[in-house]
């Protein structure tokens, strides 16, 4: 089986496949999710020390926070879906 992974900054990676939502940190009901999430050691920080400036929440119901903001890990998730709907359709890039 073969797995997509989506850099979500500094070195990280996850299985695209896992992702449920990418969503931005600032908001009450954001950092509510992440302190259950704490509590209940569901939480993996990849930020390295750095702002949280994005959440991603995935299928296990895992949240892991990331440095990078959620615009741009959802344009990588975006372009990696494109490039695994090209490459399984056999088009592989050509005209």
């Amino acid at each position: 089986m073969n797995y997509s992974l989506l850099n979500i900054g500094f070195g990280g990676s996850i299985v695209a496949e896992e992702v449920i939502a990418i969503l931005s940190p600032n908001s009450a009901p954001m950092k509510r999710l992440r302190d259950d999430a704490r509590d209940d050691n569901r939480l993996i920080d990849a930020t390295h020390g750095r702002r949280t400036r994005s959440i991603i929440i995935t299928k296990t119901n895992h949240i892991i926070l990331s440095a990078m903001q959620a615009e741009t890990i959802s344009q990588r998730f975006v372009m990696l879906k494109e490039k695994d709907k090209d490459h399984n359709s056999g088009n592989h890039g050509k005209a």
